[in-house]
């Protein structure tokens, strides 16, 4: 069931967008400036999440806006702004991960990010007044068993559990987005949780005796 609150806020968004976006084919550079800022921390936890390259997130999201800006023009509008923009930044990533398996040197000294530092991971960054060690510990254990599964999910189950899980995006956005059709989404989405599911599942029975 839609919530209409959700609806007429995302609606809103959209609007907003829109007038910003025609601002920006008229001309007006700080249009542009305004969606680079909207939606840049979204853009480079998408492609943190592809790229896991802590030194190419932030020249690949700067590619995406580039590439954005040279083909605003041909943005009609017909679909969000942001899911237009989140296929961009998803060919662009798609196009550097190609770009590094055929020139694997070009990656030497890049992705020695810690994931402990990373704030793109699945985890809560600091412990609530009521935690104690021993939840935080397992909390830790669980956000890590998660960072794992997801590391090795298929790139294309991986884009698709991050846009929904992470961003939010519907299946029709995300079908979009990734260029497919909308069941495609849902079973890469399905085998992204079991997936993901199998492996936290463990850990969970340890600590509280429940299925997931």
């Amino acid at each position: 069931m839609n919530d209409p609150g959700r609806s007429s806020a995302q609606g809103a968004v959209a609007d907003s967008d829109h007038r910003l976006v025609e601002r920006a084919v008229a001309g007006d550079q700080q249009a542009f400036e305004l969606l680079v800022v909207k939606y840049q921390r979204r853009i480079e936890r998408l492609i943190a999440r592809m790229v896991r390259d802590v030194d190419l997130v932030e020249d690949i999201a700067q590619e995406t806006f580039i590439r954005a800006w040279r083909a605003l023009h041909q943005f009609r509008g017909d679909a969000q702004f942001y899911t237009w923009l989140y296929r961009i930044a998803v060919n662009t990533a798609k196009k550097a991960l190609l770009d590094l398996k055929r020139h694997p040197s070009s990656a030497a000294g890049h992705g020695d990010g810690n994931d402990e530092e990373d704030e793109t991971s699945w985890r809560e960054n600091e412990p609530t007044t009521h935690e104690t060690p021993e939840s935080e510990f397992a909390a830790r254990e669980i956000a890590r068993a998660v960072n794992a599964a997801m590391e090795a999910l298929p790139e294309d189950l991986r884009q698709a559990v991050t846009l929904r899980e992470m961003e939010g995006l519907s299946y029709e956005e995300i079908a979009e987005a990734m260029d497919c059709p909308i069941g495609t989404v849902r079973s890469r989405i399905f085998r992204a949780r079991e997936a993901i599911s199998a492996r936290v599942r463990p850990l969970l029975e340890h600590q509280s005796g429940k299925r997931w």
